[in-house]
């Protein structure tokens, strides 16, 4: 079994799933950075240094697998190195996948952000609803591109495909949520002097607009056991939502992040929006705010009834485990290095 990304936010969980599965006997993950499976205590897991966008370094890695893996993705950065990284690694590994022969199933993470944010979508979304993207926000624009290499790519061969739209992943170990916080974007650009002296204040919190709209989340562990399960075919091969049960608002959200929210009509968020869509170059990050326009919730039943996942963990408790992590890591720097 090979995989890419296995050092990433989805990629650890999933390795850790994949090591529990007796029939899986052994897995090879590559990534750009240097990485020892023996300090996660992996044991069926071999690790080779190297770039999907390295078509030799690809090709060697799923060359002798049965089942590949695909989870290197690039979330944030700039649309020309996202774009780089998303579309060309994916083409990269598809073209690989298919002409190696040897692997029967290929499994990939798309998101729920390929069905676009567009007023006209379905609630709650099926797997029956196209992947259309969202020309206006990079993230959303990729994963629908991915989706539609992917089926280009395998059309024609005897590759078992699976693809997963998991919600927004969050988790002790992936923070790209808390990440995207309009206050820890802006604060990254700061001079430290500035960010220290603000965070320094007594009673001052960050605060979010909150529109309305309600997000699904999904624990990282939960989507590492839906890829697990496609891995060894479980299902059937095709798409499948991910999400956990429940929902939770910005309010939440914002409280979880050690911030607040205060309320803002719907039309203010679209407006502004709009006018983020118009601009010649805005920082990419500032795209997201097109996913609060409107709610995008999936149906997660076909994942439930055909892959038999169930997601251990809510919406609410997924951020819960987020904000734990996040107080956890900020008392670890609190105490400073570790001799």
């Amino acid at each position: 079994m090979a995989v890419t990304g296995p050092t990433g936010e989805i990629g650890r969980p999933t390795i850790a799933a994949l090591e529990r599965e007796p029939s899986i006997r052994r897995i090879i993950g590559m990534a750009r950075r240097p990485f020892d499976p023996a300090d996660s205590g992996w044991l069926k897991t071999e690790y080779r240094q190297g770039d999907v966008l390295d078509p030799t370094a690809v090709a060697a890695l799923v060359g002798d697998a049965d089942v590949v893996i695909h989870l290197a993705f690039a979330i944030m950065g700039s649309r020309a190195v996202t774009h780089r990284v998303n579309l060309d690694g994916t083409r990269n590994v598809i073209e690989a996948t298919v002409r190696a022969h040897r692997p029967s199933r290929f499994v990939f993470t798309s998101s729920i952000a390929a069905y676009g944010f567009h007023s006209d979508n379905p609630s709650p979304l099926t797997e029956t609803a196209p992947a259309r993207g969202s020309d206006e926000h990079y993230y959303s624009r990729q994963k629908a591109q991915c989706e539609a290499l992917i089926a280009a790519g395998t059309a024609g061969s005897d590759l078992e495909v699976y693809v997963l739209r998991p919600c927004i992943v969050a988790g002790p170990s992936a923070t790209a949520l808390a990440d995207l916080m309009p206050w820890r974007q802006i604060g990254d650009r700061l001079p430290r002097w500035i960010s220290r002296a603000v965070a320094a204040v007594p009673g001052l919190r960050p605060v979010l607009p909150d529109p309305g709209v309600r997000l699904q989340l999904v624990h990282h562990d939960d989507v590492a056991s839906a890829i697990a399960a496609a891995a060894i075919g479980k299902g059937p091969p095709g798409v499948y939502n991910i999400a956990g049960d429940g929902e939770v608002s910005l309010a939440q959200v914002a409280h979880a992040m050690g911030g607040r929210s205060f309320p803002v009509p719907h039309t203010a968020v679209v407006a502004a929006a709009e006018a983020v869509a118009r601009l010649p170059r805005v920082p990419a990050w500032v795209e997201w705010i097109h996913t609060m326009r409107v709610p995008v919730i999936m149906d997660t039943a076909k994942a439930r009834r055909e892959l038999g996942w169930r997601p251990a963990y809510t919406s609410e408790e997924t951020l819960e485990s987020l904000a734990q992590g996040l107080r956890q890591q900020a008392w670890r720097r609190a105490q400073g290095p570790t001799t």
